[in-house]
């Protein structure tokens, strides 16, 4: 992809996903992901009504009339994006491909964090470490980030995402607001890294999906690929026993991942390429 052309993308990106980011998300972000505290702004003169909890009797002594004391929230956070780029975020069958709805999503909340002053980093990971954005604030760095979601190509093609949490532990110090993308096509062996991590960070999972991969249409025999192995296999979709195998092996995979995330108290939303993600993320920061 030539220069011209990642800007043209960076700058359509730019104008779809901030505007839903200033018409709808940033409040909703706002009201879900809490500051660290309430800090100390100013006294003003007690009005009838107040608190007198928050009666600043130094001052009212000094003054001779009551005052009371007024606190501001601590709102600046920083914002972690772990973002799965192994090679099965090249599947789509509807839409877009999956890793074109994760870079939507990561604008989307880069831009709501922007407009509510919090600072913003990156971790691109498939089975490796494959970038680290440390958080900052400004629109460049939002546009950096948006053009590294374009450009990037990944070294390695698997996924691990326990590596991931263990490595935002490890450079995130301070307790920060993470999403972790991911469409989860993992081992399914990072349930106590999560945990981990979602004692240190408010941990968010935002997990993509195609439709074709909860349930496969009967178009007789076909090859399928596994993006991250390689590996080629015919299957003949229209066999009843391959059918039964698939939802058998699917349901089992569903409920072995939401007992993680229950497990870990992970709050999770389910974005499928073939529909918007307007209304899951509205619905995750509404929850909270």
């Amino acid at each position: 992809m030539d220069t011209a052309e990642l800007l043209k993308k960076v700058r359509k990106i730019e104008i779809k996903t901030k505007g839903l980011s200033n018409q709808i998300f940033s409040g909703e972000y706002h009201s879900a992901f809490k500051g660290r505290g309430m800090a100390f702004s100013e006294v003003r003169e007690y009005t009838p009504g107040d608190d007198v909890r928050t009666i600043d009797w130094n001052v009212t002594a000094r003054l001779r009339t009551p005052y009371v004391k007024v606190f501001e929230e601590e709102r600046e956070l920083s914002v972690m994006l772990l973002v799965d780029v192994s090679a099965s975020g090249q599947f789509g069958t509807h839409h877009q491909i999956k890793q074109d709805l994760i870079t939507e999503l990561c604008a989307v909340i880069a831009f709501s964090a922007s407009q509510n002053n919090d600072k913003i980093g990156v971790i691109f990971f498939s089975d490796k470490i494959e970038k680290f954005i440390p958080p900052k604030k400004g629109k460049s760095h939002i546009l950096r980030i948006i053009r590294e979601l374009i450009s990037l190509t990944p070294e390695n093609k698997g996924t691990d995402i326990e590596l991931a949490l263990k490595y935002l532990n490890n450079v995130i110090k301070k307790k920060s607001i993470s999403f972790l993308i991911s469409d989860f096509k993992d081992k399914l062996a990072f349930s106590d890294a999560m945990k981990i991590a979602n004692r240190k960070h408010d941990l968010v999972a935002l997990r993509i999906e195609d439709m074709r991969e909860q349930k496969l249409p009967n178009v007789g025999m076909i090859k399928l690929k596994d993006n991250e192995t390689g590996k080629l296999m015919w299957v003949d979709t229209g066999d009843k026993n391959f059918q039964k195998q698939f939802e058998v092996n699917r349901l089992k995979y569903e409920h072995q991942l939401k007992d993680i995330f229950t497990k870990s108290g992970v709050d999770v939303a389910t974005i499928h390429t073939h529909e918007g993600y307007i209304k899951p993320l509205m619905t995750l920061f509404k929850k909270r």
